[in-house]
């Protein structure tokens, strides 16, 4: 880590952040002071200044729509691809080339930025009780804040430290305030096991900070605040990775603590959340996506970065050339082939464990009783597939989709255009496309949402029973809010665990598309090597309607890449152990 960084936390600009300001995400609880460069002394000598010190902790949470130098990190997987030949992840991870510098943000700068953010922590906890009461702050209220801030920066910390497990695998772990002036983590290389470091440490921060953080539900003024809910989803999610078969051997997890986690929350906060509804289901999604839950009654989103609204200049790369964007996110024929029809019944015969159909070429074998045609692949589609994707023939914003060559939204010349003959439509709001791009809408980046708890209980359920009537009940809630009509019971290619282990790791996917799981997801399952290396599938459009498949771009994926290898810096200045193969 550069010492220049760390130092920064220590000589602090609270209002000089290069993310979104702790006033743009958290609202008018933030009585934000005048501050220059303070030393952290004079920090932690004021309990203001202590505060906005802890909230500029938030900035740490990372937004994913086009961090990663223009481009996201599910173009990084099979579900897309990124249209502009400088994207991060299509010039290093498409490429297999992991010490590329326009992955950097995701591969290398990871690191640093995590670790900034746990110092930031580690800090608060270490320094918070010498701090001084504020002299309008009740003793009960200086009490239950300071604890509140305690479990929020352990809470924070154990995230932290969970999203560089899942690139770097166990890293050292640190609890005490690095020295930015000597020689930081030359003293720290020694890597712990997994479940010292994820059971022993992440997991266990969890159970112990739920119980002094906010409740839920808050007043809009704290929004985006970590809750109790936010930690228990979290332990579920890591609970699940922890039984999944990359983990569980090193864990000890088994899928039924797996279930409990999941059912856990369910039992306890389920009664807050819900699964988002509208008018149908295109609109119910939509909602689930970009509706706040403060301000427009959002009950599906449970930990997210409480962002402010964007214009059009945040989605521009992003958006069809033919709406004047870049293409940017452009989804695969892939992603396109693992949606159900709309009567629940499957277009194709065979999904392998990724979650795919099982392709003879570039052609997965059809189940002619789906009602499924080539021609047509886009009708009577599960509600998903128009929620999340614009295809060819689609009303959008100021047009309609065409992607025939050299037209609107593929014309000759223009290198933006999508290579997959597809465009992104989740988490864009059509709201900025109006009024010739001046409008504006909120856009939250969600981590954890209550249709995960779902699906991680389905999973862990079916791998403890196999098929069952609880495993039906909590797919179809998901499905039958994006309109699909059968139920998951009524299937009978369905009938053993593995099968349905196939099919719950296709509804995870498109459920969570482009919502950073799927990189995660495949490697978890050790389905990377397949699922990553395969190559990405598109289409083209003749003028007279005609679909035809292709290869928009091959792939590289091999086993070292379960993990990116520790930054080069950090790895020759301390000696720590590099990742297998790197």
């Amino acid at each position: 880590m550069k010492k220049t960084l760390l130092y920064s936390i220590l000589a602090l600009g609270v209002a000089t952040t290069t993310l979104t300001s702790c006033e743009d995400m958290f609202g008018s609880f933030l009585d934000k002071q005048p501050s220059g460069e303070l030393t952290g002394d004079e920090v932690f000598g004021d309990w203001g200044m202590m505060e906005q010190f802890h909230f500029d902790t938030y900035n740490f949470l990372r937004h994913g729509a086009c961090r990663i130098n223009n481009s996201w990190l599910d173009a990084a997987t099979d579900l897309a691809e990124t249209s502009y030949a400088n994207g991060g992840v299509r010039t290093t991870f498409n490429i297999g080339n992991y010490y590329g510098g326009g992955g950097a943000a995701e591969l290398s700068d990871t690191w640093e930025h995590y670790y900034r953010g746990i110092r930031k922590c580690n800090m608060i906890l270490t320094r918070i009780e010498s701090v001084p009461k504020a002299a309008d702050l009740s003793e009960e209220k200086y009490q239950t804040f300071k604890q509140n801030y305690i479990a929020e920066a352990r809470f924070l910390r154990a995230w932290f430290y969970w999203e560089m497990f899942l690139r770097y695998g166990p890293i050292p772990i640190v609890t005490e305030v690095l020295d930015p002036n000597g020689d930081l983590l030359s003293d720290y290389t020694t890597r712990p096991s997994l479940k010292e470091y994820v059971v022993d440490f992440v997991l266990k921060e969890l159970k112990e900070c739920e119980a002094n953080l906010m409740s839920h539900p808050v007043e809009s003024a704290y929004a985006g605040r970590i809750t109790q809910p936010m930690a228990r989803a979290l332990y579920s999610r890591i609970m699940l990775y922890m039984a999944s078969p990359r983990f569980s051997g090193e864990s000890g997890i088994t899928w039924q603590q797996a279930a409990d986690a999941s059912k856990g929350f369910i039992d306890t906060y389920g009664s807050l959340y819900a699964l988002m509804q509208g008018v149908d289901a295109k609109s119910a999604l939509t909602n689930a996506w970009l509706l706040t839950p403060y301000t427009e009654d959002n009950k599906e989103v449970i930990f997210y970065r409480n962002d402010p609204t964007i214009v059009w200049a945040s989605i521009a790369n992003d958006t069809p050339v033919g709406e004047g964007g870049n293409g940017g996110l452009c989804p695969s024929q892939n992603l396109i082939d693992m949606y159900d029809m709309i009567d629940g019944s499957s277009p194709f015969q065979q999904y392998d464990e990724t979650g795919a159909p099982v392709y003879n070429g570039l052609q997965p074998a059809i189940n002619m009783a789906s009602g499924y045609s080539e021609a047509s692949m886009w009708a009577n589609r599960d509600g998903r597939l128009a929620a999340s994707v614009l295809y060819h023939g689609v009303t959008w914003g100021n047009g309609v989709i065409n992607v025939v060559k050299g037209q609107r939204d593929n014309p000759i010349g223009n290198a933006n255009a999508t290579p997959t003959g597809y465009y992104v439509r989740k988490y864009i709001p059509e709201t900025i496309l109006s009024n010739n791009h001046s409008g504006n809408s909120y856009r939250l980046w969600c981590f954890i949402r209550y249709a995960e708890i779902l699906l991680n209980y389905a999973e862990a359920v079916n791998e403890v029973q196999g098929p069952c009537t609880e495993v039906y009940n909590l797919l179809d809630q998901i499905r039958h809010r994006a309109g699909i009509t059968g139920s998951v019971a009524d299937r009978t290619d369905l009938n053993s665990k593995e099968k349905m282990r196939n099919f719950i790791h296709k509804e995870r996917t498109v459920e969570l598309a482009f919502e950073e799981h799927r990189a995660w997801d495949v490697r978890r399952w050790n389905v990377a090597e397949k699922a990553l290396g395969r190559d990405i599938i598109g289409i083209e459009v003749s003028a007279n309607g005609n679909i035809t498949r292709k290869v928009a771009q091959n792939r590289v994926f091999s086993e070292k890449m379960y993990l990116y290898p520790i930054p080069e810096g950090e790895y020759w200045k301390t000696g720590i152990e590099n990742n297998p193969g790197w």
